[in-house]
């Protein structure tokens, strides 16, 4: 399978079969018909605004927005519609540098096909034959992708948090990595895609960082989200990429561009240039 395969397998979906979701005035996310259905019988929540929905109008500001908000995710879950809490908000916002709309628990945001960020960081060590990447794999007990590769450092953006507070909170986390050395993470771009998963649609943006790491040090996993860590010549994390479906499939992405960026493979400017537009599509 060739990169541009990989990067394609993280933007399959079919906007027809679901409606927009409003805040305001802005087009936040995307509802399957059934959902949407159903967030209409909650009269002092949602309005129509064909073709799809919108949150009330009456509720104008954050606090009433996410109030309201968790009222619903939270009979969703106990209806058994939504199910995965884990007691982390993301803001719902277009952009990141904008003040959010409201916040909703992290469980939910696919459902409503929110605007997702994250961080990812590749963690590599510079050697005479080329970079070597730390390479984790995520716990077998992980309720999402137990047991495949994952870039070294990732998480989702927790509201109130920087992207590089998250970084460092999330390099101390899953890979004991010291704030010292986790905050010369070098921030090298966003990348995004679109995915629609069975609980909704994903298009998410994904804040990609480098980090070199001196040869003496080795992560390790700290709060069980990964099993181990083990280092990789770049060629194999290249051929594992392109042949196999070991990696979470949004990491493809992440390694992906770290491979054009540093080097590591040098497709014709063409291709090159195809893939780095692949890499950040126009979301939906």
């Amino acid at each position: 399978m060739s990169f541009l395969d990989r990067i394609a397998a993280c933007n399959t979906h079919d906007l027809r079969g679901f409606v927009p979701f409003h805040v305001g005035a802005e087009r936040v996310g995307w509802v399957r018909p059934a959902l949407a259905r159903r967030l209409a019988e909650f009269r002092d929540v949602f309005a129509p605004a064909a073709p799809g929905l919108a949150l009330d109008a009456a509720l104008a500001d954050f606090d009433s927005r996410s109030r309201a908000m968790d009222g619903v995710v939270r009979t969703l879950e106990a209806e058994g519609r939504i199910a995965g809490r884990r007691d982390e908000f993301y803001a719902v916002t277009n952009d990141l540098d904008s003040p959010p709309l409201l916040q909703i628990e992290r469980c939910a945001v696919a459902h409503f096909g929110l605007r997702a960020y994250g961080v990812h960081m590749t963690g590599y060590v510079r050697r005479p034959d080329g970079p070597w990447i730390w390479v984790p794999r995520r716990a077998l007990t992980k309720s999402t992708y137990p047991g495949m590769l994952d870039s070294t450092v990732a998480g989702g953006q927790p509201i109130g948090l920087s992207l590089i507070d998250n970084l460092v909170k999330e390099c101390r986390e899953e890979a004991g990595i010291p704030e010292a050395l986790a905050r010369q993470a070098r921030f090298t771009g966003t990348i995004r895609y679109c995915a629609e998963a069975p609980d909704g649609l994903k298009p998410d943006v994904i804040a990609c960082y480098d980090l070199e790491m001196p040869e003496s040090f080795e992560p390790r996993p700290v709060d069980g989200e990964m099993d181990s860590f083990e280092l990789w010549p770049a060629a194999r994390v290249v051929e594992t990429v392109r042949d196999t479906e070991a990696f979470k499939f949004n990491c493809n992405l992440v390694l992906i561009d770290f491979f054009l960026r540093h080097a590591i493979v040098t497709p014709p400017p063409e291709e090159s240039a195809r893939l780095r537009a692949a890499l950040k599509v126009r979301l939906p």
